[in-house]
């Protein structure tokens, strides 16, 4: 890691072969174990230049790499050879924001991402590949756990139980779970950049070994606009390696909901109300699922 300078930027791509002149640089929001900073070079071209622990950096550049034919994600330019530093494209736009109906960039998502997910077959692990788990049940019940100590009083402990019930019978036997995929493990709308309300990227990787149903619901559940039982089938019907019950899916929908308004007391707390009119929503949903009412 160095003071960054212009110099040493371009120094840096001339050491890379690289010919393309950085003119101007900008120091962004990083890692506590890095920094990042976006480059502008003469030709027009957008970078951003990542420093960062080396297992960090190798792990996002393999899901880059791998998902290389994916228009959502961002090219490996450049990478050092002990994995200090990688240079990749900057996707111009908006995250978060002036995103359009969910229910056309989710479908985007899955067209130009999700079905190109390709099957993890190193080691036997469920979860974040840096923090790895036994069983998929481990790693739900761990992220459940953490939406408990953020939420404190603000959701019930009968729904605390509800959701822990449902975490066991669906996710009791890792073979029931399908396949084991490499995911981009964070796939939520503060991920997402857009341009003109449509999906034109996904950034910021946190990779993890599971089924592809997790980023699916997670995308899903990341925003609390448009939860509908509408939009989410809409969606996951084009889901290309999925095959699940739709019963299943608003079973699941229930888990990761109950995790991502968690992460909303902590980090979107703006979203609360709203998350909470669909919290009672699906849980009343998955009742009457429970009680044999049909709702589809």
């Amino acid at each position: 890691m160095f003071e960054p300078t212009l110099y040493k930027v371009n120094s840096l791509f001339q050491h890379h072969q690289i010919n393309d002149e950085i003119v101007q640089m900008e120091r962004l929001s990083g890692t506590t174990a890095g920094f990042v900073l976006k480059l502008e070079s003469k030709q027009d071209h957008t970078y951003i230049l990542k420093f960062d622990n080396p297992n960090e950096i190798h792990l996002v550049e393999h899901l880059f790499n791998t998902y290389e034919d994916s228009v959502l994600l961002p090219k490996v330019l450049l990478t050092a050879q002990d994995r200090s530093y990688f240079v990749y494209t900057f996707i111009e736009g908006t995250t978060h924001y002036n995103r359009g109906l969910k229910k056309n960039w989710l479908k985007i998502l899955v067209k130009d991402l999700l079905n190109k997910y390709v099957e993890y077959k190193e080691e036997s692990i469920w979860g974040r590949i840096e923090y790895p788990r036994q069983t998929w049940k481990e790693f739900n019940e761990i992220s459940i756990e953490e939406a408990r100590i953020n939420l404190g009083n603000i959701l019930s402990i009968e729904d605390y139980n509800y959701v822990k019930r449902k975490a066991a019978q669906l996710f009791n036997n890792d073979a029931e779970q399908g396949k084991r995929f490499l995911l981009h493990g964070d796939t939520g709308v503060h991920n997402f950049v857009y341009n003109n309300s449509t999906l034109i990227g996904v950034i910021d990787p946190s990779p993890m070994v599971g089924p592809i149903i997790y980023d699916f619901l997670y995308a899903f559940c990341s925003s609390p606009d448009d939860i509908t039982v509408e939009t989410l089938f809409t969606a996951s019907d084009i889901l290309e390696q999925v095959r699940i019950e739709k019963s299943r899916l608003i079973e699941e929908v229930i888990v990761q909901l109950y995790c991502r308004i968690g992460l909303s007391v902590k980090h979107h707390p703006g979203d609360l109300s709203d998350y909470m009119k669909a919290w009672e929503h699906w849980i009343q949903l998955c009742k009457n699922l429970d009680e044999g009412i049909a709702i589809i």
